[in-house]
């Protein structure tokens, strides 16, 4: 029997973006300041975040706030039905806390919602894509906050019932797990005097579970057709070595992973999570009635960011590598990217193999590309290691659906314009088909250049994932 070489005929193919960091407009009609909005341009994560230096890339981004009907024909024409955006939390409640909204956030994104219509491309909303309104940072404490709760369920049922019958895909925080690893724009807490920082993570975390489930009800009162996603950051992690020692750190560390998938899809907190909780003397308040709105309103599907995988080494443990936004060891197996990520287009399929295998529910690749630098030339951009790249992880999809079994409904590669980095604040971490003439430095004007990169997607799309050379 010939092998089909097809996705499934339902496949939405597509591309991924966030509000913070393309739509600029940062302080435009009526936006209120988010967490990101202070953060500026380095590759020194301490001085980006302690926002060392002048300049702040994602204040203009590449103005999609005022070209959003230019990138969307240029995303209709490459034909994706499917294309993955976030609200700015800080556009529709500009503090975060008011108790009506800002009309004209709003209107923006029924405009933005409206163009998608037009060439029959689904939105696939993020409702918090780490920007947060920093006025709850400043006043509630964030996430640690048991307040945020009420806040965000506010939001998230504004858009549902603004947008009821535009929008029925919806995912409700950004890559949840990253508050281990980048809190401040995440969760926005931090511990005080005598206070535990792992303890305060994991109460913010625990006041995000319950606020996506809560929004998730909401979700499904509203219109019965919302589908709501949970979100992470995906690096499958394998041993350094054969070792026993090195096999069980691996494992311990995926586990860290799927305990948040644990309790947004199966509805409870794992006993491997208890147990550490008991053996570190973590006290989380989990009030009366929260285990049971976790139980009662699991998420429909799993979405998750795939770009590198990662080693783990017993001796090594905990040490950070270069390079990933993750912890983990270098591989000699495998090559880097200019950012010294590794590139490992089997892992993908690990990945999708690993959470389908667990959870059984269906799934999707939300962010995957090659941050890289770009040149141009004459107004062309020959980017063959992008198409490299992204043709050995469809080719690893592909495997995963029709050699394996696994239910991948969503393919939105990361960045399918240029944008600016969420890691470094960069425009020169280049992820997109779409080349944006913008620069570290606030240069440029702006202009869009279509990559080889985006014929090649639109054939593949075209193809439906059978062409990929």
């Amino acid at each position: 029997m010939k092998q089909n070489k097809t996705f499934p005929d339902q496949f939405l193919w597509g591309g991924a973006t966030a509000a913070n960091q393309l739509e600029g407009a940062w302080n435009e009609d009526g936006k209120g300041p988010s967490v990101i909005d202070g953060l500026t341009c380095s590759r020194d994560f301490t001085e980006r975040f302690n926002g060392v230096g002048n300049k702040y890339p994602s204040h203009v981004g590449i103005d999609f706030y005022h070209r959003y009907k230019e990138d969307i024909a240029l995303f209709a024409e490459m034909g994706f039905s499917i294309f993955r955006m976030s609200i700015a939390w800080t556009r529709v409640f500009p503090k975060g806390d008011e108790t009506e909204p800002n009309e004209a956030g709003l209107a923006f994104y029924d405009a933005v919602f409206d163009e998608l219509a037009k060439y029959n491309i689904e939105p696939l909303v993020t409702i918090s894509h780490f920007e947060m309104p920093q006025y709850l940072v400043d006043h509630y404490g964030g996430w640690k906050n048991r307040q945020l709760v009420d806040f965000y369920v506010h939001f998230a049922t504004t858009l549902f019932e603004r947008y009821k019958g535009k929008v029925r895909y919806w995912l409700t925080f950004n890559e949840i797990n990253m508050a281990t690893f980048i809190p401040q724009i995440s969760i926005g807490s931090s511990a005080a005097e005598g206070e535990k920082e792992e303890e305060v993570m994991y109460q913010a975390l625990h006041h995000q579970f319950v606020a996506s489930a809560l929004a998730t009800k909401e979700a499904k009162l509203i219109d019965p057709v919302n589908q709501v996603g949970c979100m992470i950051a995906y690096a499958p992690v394998y041993p350094l070595s054969a070792k026993p020692e090195d096999v069980f750190t691996a494992q311990q560390k995926e586990e860290e992973k799927h305990f948040f998938t644990d309790v947004q899809v199966r509805g409870y907190y794992p006993d491997n999570k208890l147990a550490y909780f008991a053996e570190n003397e973590i006290h989380i308040n989990i009030e009366q009635g929260d285990e049971e709105i976790l139980a009662a309103y699991p998420v429909d599907f799993i979405s998750f960011s795939y770009y590198s995988s990662n080693a783990a080494s017993f001796e090594k443990s905990g040490k950070e590598s270069t390079g990933n936004a993750m912890l983990g060891e270098k591989n000699p197996h495998l090559e880097e990217s200019d950012w010294g990520w590794t590139i490992d287009p089997l892992g993908l399929r690990v990945a999708l193999n690993t959470l389908y295998n667990r959870y059984q529910v269906p799934l999707m690749v939300v962010e995957n590309g090659l941050g890289a630098v770009d040149e141009v030339e004459n107004d062309e951009i020959h980017d063959d290691y992008r198409i490299a790249y992204m043709k050995a992880h469809v080719e690893a999809m592909r495997d995963a659906i029709i050699k394996d079994g696994v239910d991948l409904v969503a393919y939105t590669s990361w960045g399918c314009i240029d944008l600016v980095s969420a890691g470094t604040g960069e425009m020169a971490k280049r992820y997109g088909f779409i080349y944006v003439d913008r620069h570290n430095d606030g240069s440029g004007t702006l202009k869009r250049l279509k990559k080889d990169s985006f014929y090649w997607y639109q054939k593949v799309i075209e193809s439906n994932g059978a062409d990929v050379d």
